[in-house]
């Protein structure tokens, strides 16, 4: 998002802060703030929510004019353009921006097997076909495969490379989560993303996803590459505070690193309503924020 900047959000304020305007705090904060449709993923399996309405609930429930989606809550609408039209118009008139779709489900880009991991990319072209029609910026990846560190990194880069090619031809970028096996290593995402080498070719810095990696050491190594940040939250304390990540220490590294785009909440605990975990974030984000800007 440095390369492509930012979009507008409305952002409520804090109590703290309850006199001021909300364009004074938006301005406040150094970042914008989108919304992780994974946050509600309770919600629209059990079909109270559904995928058309995310935008519309994102701006009047939450405050949030930005929204990022999930490829399985509509996974068979990549080609229909009735959806996809009825999809953007509902952003739109609710003034939401369509930031990035994450897609899973479509083969391993890091295939060790040529034809699998070919097959694989083709099958996201109708991912970035359907975010360049919303309006997003990128899709979200995974860099999996199985084989050896080594292995993987090679087919990885052959596979993001190839779809990073495509997404070029239509303005889109590919960008990379550490979402589970090597790749929730900092390092070794970092190097896949070093020898991909393409401008539209970036990270997707998950503030939880590093398990057995030091997560402020992968979030560093990932950040020069960042073109989404994702504000994973779980638990939170008598004061607000995410319980097992230093959200201070975090945008502290999001900021150094000279990132000015989007940071998507998401919370994927099971102490608070989804609801109520969205708001926690949020108010942690605005408030952390504010004090590092």
């Amino acid at each position: 998002m440095k390369q492509l900047g930012v979009g507008a959000l409305g952002l409520s304020v804090l109590p703290s802060v309850a006199m001021s305007s909300m364009s004074e705090h938006k301005n406040a904060l150094f970042f914008d703030i989108s919304l992780a449709q994974w946050s509600l993923h309770k919600t629209i399996f059990a079909k109270r929510l559904d995928n058309l309405d995310f935008p519309k609930t994102a701006a009047e429930t939450f405050g949030i004019h930005a929204v990022e989606y999930v490829n399985q809550f509509f996974k068979d609408k990549a080609k229909d353009n009735g959806y996809l039209t009825d999809l953007l118009r509902r952003a739109t008139d609710h003034g939401v921006k369509n930031v990035l779709i994450m897609v899973d489900g479509e083969g391993p880009l890091g295939s060790t097997d040529d034809n699998e991991r070919i097959k694989a990319v083709e099958n996201h072209y109708k991912w970035v076909e359907a975010a360049k029609f919303l309006g997003c910026h990128a899709i979200r990846v995974n860099a999996a495969g199985k084989g050896t560190p080594e292995e993987v990194k090679d087919a990885a880069i052959d596979g993001l490379g190839r779809l990073s090619e495509f997404g070029a031809k239509h303005g889109i970028n590919v960008i990379v989560e550490n979402h589970g096996g090597i790749s929730s290593h900092g390092d070794w995402l970092a190097a896949v993303l070093k020898g991909v080498n393409k401008p539209n070719c970036g990270s997707l810095p998950d503030f939880g996803n590093f398990y057995e990696y030091d997560r402020y050491q992968g979030v560093t190594e990932l950040m020069p590459f960042a073109k989404g940040v994702s504000a994973k939250a779980n638990v939170f304390d008598a004061n607000g505070d995410e319980a097992n990540i230093d959200y201070r220490r975090m945008l502290r590294i999001v900021k150094d690193a000279g990132y000015r785009g989007y940071i998507g909440i998401e919370y994927e605990g099971k102490e608070l309503s989804e609801e109520d975990g969205i708001k926690a974030t949020k108010r942690l984000l605005e408030r952390i924020g504010a004090e590092l800007s």
